[in-house]
């Protein structure tokens, strides 16, 4: 238990490193200029929230933040060959999966669902802020198990990750609902949409909204962790000269 709660630890400064900071903060900065502009557009203050939030808040901000998190808690450390320090650890792999997605879960989570939230308030949508803050919060935890199971399995673990969100995603994800139904940005997003009040066209069908949403990330999550845990036995550990 000492073991897990010191992996733990480790995980909350590994998720933000100073030259990560940033990286972290810039989004979360854009997240409330969003909301600032959604307020610019008047009339229906809740339908331009929703349609900036679904846009920018989902599409961007959500993936790029929490991939700067993501590739921090486990890909960038493999990269350096840091992580092997850990690896030989006696300590199961697993729990080195979940310690590791509970600290960056926790940054990602806590500073998304509070930046949506103050996006909302901003934008004069106080209604919004309750689905707002859940889609980010459950969202960011699904996508950092999803990054951390690229950062097991592919070296270059930021560009895959970038791929995953602007191809897989955004472009296939766009067009088949079937895609979008493990997309953590399109089921975060329906979230937002199937507990707030927006206009009947944003909400996609094929895919689960509200509550199902939710269960839906929560199964995302999982099938992360697990890719995770399976893979991280069997990785061969490089150094960065490698």
């Amino acid at each position: 238990m000492r073991a897990f709660v010191a992996l733990v630890a480790y995980s909350l400064k590994a998720s933000v490193p100073p030259r990560r900071r940033v990286g972290l903060l810039v989004p979360c900065a854009a997240a409330i200029l969003f909301g600032a502009i959604a307020r610019t557009f008047g009339g229906d203050a809740s339908h331009h929230f929703g349609e900036v939030a679904a846009a920018a808040l989902f599409g961007l901000v959500l993936p790029v933040t929490t991939l700067v998190i993501g590739d921090a808690v486990l890909g960038a450390e493999i990269r350096r060959g840091s992580f092997t320090f850990t690896w030989l650890s006696p300590v199961p792999t697993w729990q080195v999966v979940v310690a590791r997605w509970i600290g960056g879960s926790a940054i990602a989570a806590g500073s998304l669902a509070l930046a949506f939230s103050i996006s909302a308030l901003v934008a004069g949508t106080p209604d919004s802020v309750g689905p707002v803050a859940l889609g980010a919060a459950f969202g960011a935890m699904a996508y950092v198990a999803v990054f951390m199971a690229i950062g097991s399995i592919a070296q270059r673990a930021a560009v895959w990750s970038l791929a995953f969100v602007f191809l897989v995603e955004r472009l296939l994800g766009a067009a088949l609902s079937g895609i979008a139904q493990i997309s953590p940005s399109w089921e975060a997003r329906s979230v937002f949409t199937g507990m707030a009040e927006v206009a009947e066209s944003m909400e996609r069908s094929g895919v689960p909204d509200g509550g199902a949403a939710v269960v839906r990330l929560l199964m995302i999550t999982a099938l992360g962790l697990a890719v995770a845990a399976w893979r991280l036995p069997r990785l061969r550990m490089v150094g960065s000269s490698d």
